[in-house]
C-alpha cells in the first residue's frame, strides 16, 4: 500500500490550528517594526520556539517537497533561523561589558549594532513575506493586540551581589595551566581553519566552501563550547577566579567567539542552504518549470515578477565575514597573548636530560615533532646541547644543533677509529677506498655507523703522503654522510628547561625514537602523543 496523500483543505485546517501563536508573534513582529528597536529578546524566543515547531510539522507532512507549501515552510526556516542569529547577537550586545574583552582595531559594539540591524532587517522582510503568503494560503492570522506585555523587555540597571561561597580546587597551577594550552591549540587551530586577513565579499562568495564552510564553523563552535564547560566546571565561582583578574577576562574571550561563530555558522548555513550560486541557479529552474517564483515575494500580476531576494549573498557575506570571522580571529589573538602571560605565572618549572636521535640528529621529523610538542603546550621550552642554548619551539632553532652534533660526530669517529686500531688493520692497502670501506664494515658491525646505500659506493682515491692517514679516512666518511650514505651514530645528550608537562612529552618522545627507527622511518608514538601526528 503507497503513501496516503492528505487533502490540503485538510492540511490548511491543521496548520491553521497550530499556528496561531506562531502567527501573532510574526504579526506583532511586522506591526511594530516603526519602533526604534522593536526586537527584544521574549519576542526572538516566541518566533524562535514557535517557526522550529511549525517547521518540524511541516517536514513531517512533507511541505519541504510540495510546491503549495515549500514557499511557507522555507520562510519559516528563514525566520527560525535569523531569529536564532539575532538572539545570539543580543546575547553579544548585552554582554559586551561584563565579557571585559581586550581593545581591538574596531568598534565592536556599533559593529554589533550593525549586524543586528542586517539581522533585524531580513526577519521583518520574512515576516511581512510569511504573513502574504499565509493569505495566500487562506490561513486565518489572529489579530495583533497593540499592547503585547508578553514580548515587551524592561531591564532595570545592577546585577545582583556575588555572595556564593568560593570553591577551593586542587592543583590550581594545573588546571589553568591546561585551560590556557587548550585555549592556544583551539586558536592555533581556528587560524588554519579562517582567513587571515578581510576577505573581499566576491572572493568569498565563492570561496565560502573552503575557509569558512558551515561544517568547519560548527566543529569549532563545538570545540570552544567544550572550552567554556571546562572553565566553568574547574575554574567558575573558585576562589583562585577572584584573585586572579586575567581568568575572567579569559572566559569573556572563549565566550564571545563561541557565540560569533554560532552566529557565522548560521549565516553559512543560510548561505550554502538558500544563497550560494548553485542553489540560486536550481531554484531560477524550477521557478521556470513552475511558471512563479518559490523564494520570492509572492508576485500577483501587478508585482514586478523579478522581486528581490530575501537575503542578498554578498550582503550576507559581507557580516559573516567582516564581523563574524573578523571579530573571532582579533579576539582569538588578544586573548592568545593573555593566555601566554598566564602560563608564565602557573607553568611549573623543570629540567630533563635526554638523548638526541642517535644517527640522523635533529633533522626534518625530530625539530618538527618537539618544535609541534613545544607548541602544543604554548610556554618556553630552551633546549642546551653543550654550551649552545636554542629554543625548542623553532625548527630552524634545532637544525642550527647539528652544526654542533655534526662537529661532535667527526671527533668522536676518529678517537674510535684511533682506539680500535682500524688504520693499522687496513693501512697495507694502497686503495684509500678499501681502507675506508674496511673501516666502516667494523664501525657499522659495533654500531658506530649505520649504512643506508647498499652496495655502499665509494669514490676510488689513492691516499695523500703528505695527509695524515686519519684524516683522510675521517674526511671521506664525512662525504658519505654528508651525501647521506651513512650516518654516524652518537650518544649526545640535550638538556630541556621549561614547563614539565611538556617536558614529559618530550621524554616521552625521546624514549620513542622521536617518531622515527635508525634508518629515518615513520614508527608509531604513544596514545599520550598521538596530538603530534594530527
Amino acid at each position: 500500500m503507497g503513501p496516503i496523500t492528505i487533502p490540503y483543505d485538510d492540511f490548511e485546517k491543521l496548520i491553521a490550528d497550530r499556528a496561531r501563536r506562531y502567527f501573532r508573534a510574526v504579526g506583532y513582529l511586522a506591526s511594530h517594526c516603526d519602533n526604534k528597536r522593536f526586537l527584544t529578546r521574549p519576542l526572538l524566543g516566541e518566533l524562535l520556539s514557535q517557526a522550529a515547531q511549525i517547521e518540524e510539522l511541516l517536514d513531517s507532512y512533507g511541505a519541504r517537497n510540495n510546491f503549495r507549501w515549500a514557499r511557507f515552510r522555507s520562510l519559516t526556516a528563514a525566520i527560525k533561523l535569523f531569529a536564532n542569529v539575532s538572539y545570539e547577537l543580543f546575547h553579544i550586545q548585552h554582554s559586551i561589558a561584563t565579557y571585559r574583552l581586550l581593545g581591538v582595531k574596531q568598534d565592536f559594539s556599533r559593529s554589533t549594532e550593525g549586524a543586528l540591524d542586517f539581522a533585524e532587517s531580513i526577519l521583518l522582510e520574512a515576516a511581512n513575506r510569511l504573513l502574504a503568503e499565509a493569505e495566500k494560503l487562506h490561513l486565518p492570522v489572529p489579530e495583533v493586540l497593540e499592547q503585547e506585555s508578553f514580548f515587551a523587555e524592561k531591564l532595570p540597571d545592577g546585577r545582583l551581589p556575588h555572595d556564593l561561597a568560593r570553591r577551593k580546587i586542587e592543583a590550581v597551577s594545573k588546571t589553568i595551566s591546561l585551560l590556557a594550552t587548550a585555549f592556544l591549540n583551539l586558536a592555533a587551530e581556528s587560524r588554519k581553519e579562517l582567513p587571515g586577513k578581510k576577505t573581499g565579499s566576491k572572493a568569498a562568495l565563492y570561496e565560502l566552501t573552503g575557509p569558512i564552510s558551515e561544517e568547519k564553523l560548527r566543529s569549532l563552535e563545538l570545540r570552544f563550547h567544550n572550552l567554556q564547560s571546562l572553565y566553568d566546571t574547574y575554574v567558575s565561582t573558585t576562589e583562585t577566579e577572584v584573585f586572579d583578574n586575567d581568568l575572567p577576562i579569559l572566559r569573556g574571550h572563549i565566550s564571545v567567539v563561541l557565540h560569533l561563530l554560532r552566529t557565522a555558522r548560521d549565516f553559512a548555513h543560510y548561505y550554502e542552504r538558500h544563497a550560494s550560486p548553485a542553489v540560486q541557479e536550481s531554484i531560477t529552474t524550477q521557478e521556470v518549470e513552475h511558471g512563479h517564483e518559490i523564494h520570492t515575494t509572492p508576485a500577483d500580476e501587478k508585482t514586478d515578477p523579478k522581486q528581490k531576494r530575501l537575503v542578498e549573498p554578498e550582503a550576507l557575506l559581507d557580516t559573516l565575514v567582516d564581523y563574524c570571522i573578523s571579530f573571532t580571529c582579533q579576539f582569538l589573538a588578544r586573548a592568545e597573548l593573555l593566555c601566554r602571560e598566564m602560563l608564565k605565572r602557573y607553568t611549573e618549572i623543570g629540567t630533563i636530560e635526554v638523548s638526541i636521535p642517535q644517527y640522523r640528529g635533529f633533522h626534518v621529523r625530530p625539530s618538527t615533532l618537539i618544535s609541534k610538542l613545544v607548541l602544543h603546550y604554548g610556554s618556553e621550552i630552551k633546549m642546551k646541547l653543550g654550551e649552545e642554548v636554542y629554543d625548542a619551539a623553532s625548527p630552524l632553532e634545532l637544525f642550527r644543533a647539528n652544526e654542533q652534533i655534526n662537529a661532535h660526530k667527526r671527533r668522536s669517529l676518529a678517537q674510535e677509529i684511533i682506539c680500535l686500531d682500524l688504520i693499522a688493520s687496513g693501512g697495507g692497502d694502497k686503495d684509500l677506498r678499501m681502507i675506508v670501506r674496511a673501516v666502516i664494515i667494523t664501525l657499522a658491525e659495533r654500531g658506530k655507523i649505520i649504512v643506508y646505500e647498499q652496495p655502499l659506493k665509494i669514490e676510488e682515491k689513492a691516499p695523500q703522503p703528505d695527509a695524515k692517514l686519519i684524516e683522510q679516512i675521517t674526511d671521506e666518511i664525512a662525504k658519505l654522510q654528508a651525501t647521506g650514505k651513512i650516518d654516524i651514530g652518537t650518544d649526545i645528550r640535550a638538556v630541556f628547561t621549561g614547563d614539565k608537562r611538556a617536558l614529559e612529552d618530550i621524554e616521552l618522545l625521546a624514549e620513542n625514537g622521536y617518531g622515527e627507527n635508525n634508518f629515518g622511518s615513520n614508527i608509531s608514538l604513544p596514545e599520550q602523543l598521538t596530538y603530534l601526528r594530527q
